[in-house]
């Protein structure tokens, strides 16, 4: 289900309610009754353990930096290539170096929670990018129109927000049944992808991601999605 592993959890205040909030929300779906609404509930109160959502959306630094590195990218392959996507001594290499090299230069090692969020969503999107190639040869084959920028910058963030709630991976455990774990899977999912804009401008081939307007674009991003999803509660 692509979750990364579990995030240390704290005590008291904020963390109370989002505890409470995730038993009843996996106990509803391990007794398969669980609706849209109290995986809203959760989903809204984890808000708040990371201080708010413009302390969340500030806190979102390798997932803004991912957001630039994959519209870069992106907008390469677009424009002539995945040999003009800024890929500097990259170019020829197999797919598990620039897998690992786009994966890694914006979250480092992917240790903390932050950055193993973003080093496991910018995976789960390479995998739908390069489908099944592996040698230079195939992964050139790779296009990007702007419809698949939006999708896939869509698709990244969504995972990136998941991968950041605490306690998920570790209640999806406890569930003993794995279609009733894949459907509460499923459903977070699709709520954060709901809440998830990007507003990209109407040649998003030609934006300097790496530049002003590209970190405009990943910070309002995550401002929208993070007060979207506090407003759930």
């Amino acid at each position: 289900m692509g979750t990364s592993t579990d995030r240390t959890s704290g005590t008291g205040g904020a963390w109370t309610d989002l505890k409470y909030a995730a038993t009843s929300y996996f106990r509803g779906t391990g007794q398969g009754d669980a609706g849209s609404g109290s995986a809203k509930l959760l989903l809204a109160r984890h808000v708040p353990v990371l201080g708010g959502a413009p302390a969340a959306a500030a806190g979102a630094v390798a997932g803004r930096t991912s957001v630039q590195r994959l519209g870069g990218l992106l907008a390469g392959i677009g424009t002539n290539g995945l040999g003009e996507a800024s890929l500097g001594d990259l170019v020829g290499r197999d797919r598990f170096e620039i897998v690992d090299e786009l994966v890694t230069t914006p979250s480092g090692d992917g240790s903390g929670l932050d950055a193993a969020a973003a080093r496991d969503a910018m995976c789960d999107v390479l995998e739908e990018l390069f489908g099944e190639a592996d040698t230079w040869e195939e992964l050139q084959q790779a296009r990007a129109t702007r419809d698949d920028i939006e999708r896939l910058l869509h698709l990244f963030l969504t995972n990136y927000l998941y991968n950041r709630i605490p306690v998920i991976a570790e209640r999806l455990g406890r569930i003993t049944d794995p279609a009733a774990a894949l459907r509460a899977d499923r459903q977070m999912r699709q709520v954060i992808e709901d809440c998830v804009v990007i507003n990209l401008p109407s040649d998003p081939l030609s934006v300097d991601w790496n530049g002003p307007q590209g970190r405009d674009i990943a910070d309002q991003a995550m401002q929208v999605a993070y007060a979207t999803l506090e407003s759930l509660a």
